[in-house]
């Protein structure tokens, strides 16, 4: 397992930062029923009704049905950066340390399909400042993937014109798992991150 899949262990309690547990139970209902109906079409009643609690009850932990969008969104934004960073700062080349961060970027947008979808397709249904915050962070994904291809040219490891342009194909294909990965399907997490990583250093021209 690499270092940057290290960092996303613990999975069995994806939320285990929300406290107390009346506020986690909530949360994931609320990643639950996004997921499912979209932000919009999802109302408080249809959250609480899936924690199995009182409308009421939601307006205790969180203000708004954008509160809630806004802290899942946060933390799986923090979590997205963190995978990239660890891959981005470990050791090793470009090349491996680019095949790290791919694969276990894909293995977070499978494991965690449902939150993924959420956090990465319902960004316009935040309010300005929220969506500022979580733009930002997103700045600083992009930040990590170009670091790595930079690195790569440099040391002429990797054949790319454009880092900008490349940067944003490579997360648009890891993040388009979220969509379309099925538990059922013919192959598991690991192995559709090892082969977004093998194709990505194709794309960017890596020496076998």
């Amino acid at each position: 397992m690499s270092t940057a899949q290290d960092t996303i262990g613990g999975e069995a309690e994806p939320w285990e930062e929300v406290t107390p547990d009346a506020a986690r139970r909530l949360l994931v209902a609320a990643v639950e029923a996004f997921a499912e109906r979209g932000y919009h079409a999802t109302t408080t009643r249809d959250i609480a009704s899936r924690a199995g609690m009182s409308p009421a009850a939601l307006y205790i932990h969180y203000k708004t049905k954008e509160e809630l969008l806004h802290r899942i969104s946060r933390i799986g934004h923090d979590r997205a950066l963190d995978i990239l960073r660890t891959a981005a700062r470990g050791e090793g080349t470009a090349a491996a340390r680019l095949a790290d961060a791919v694969s276990s970027f894909v293995r977070w947008h499978a494991v965690r399909r449902t939150t993924a979808r959420v956090v990465q397709y319902e960004l316009d249904a935040l309010g300005p400042d929220a969506r500022a915050e979580i733009v930002a962070l997103r700045r600083e994904v992009n930040a990590e993937v170009s670091g790595i291809l930079e690195d790569g040219v440099a040391s002429g490891e990797f054949d790319v014109i454009d880092v900008r342009g490349t940067t944003l194909a490579i997360l648009s294909l890891c993040v388009d798992v979220a969509r379309w990965f099925n538990v059922h399907g013919t192959r598991t997490p690991e192995e559709v991150g090892e082969l977004y990583a093998d194709l990505v250093l194709r794309m960017v021209g890596a020496a076998k």
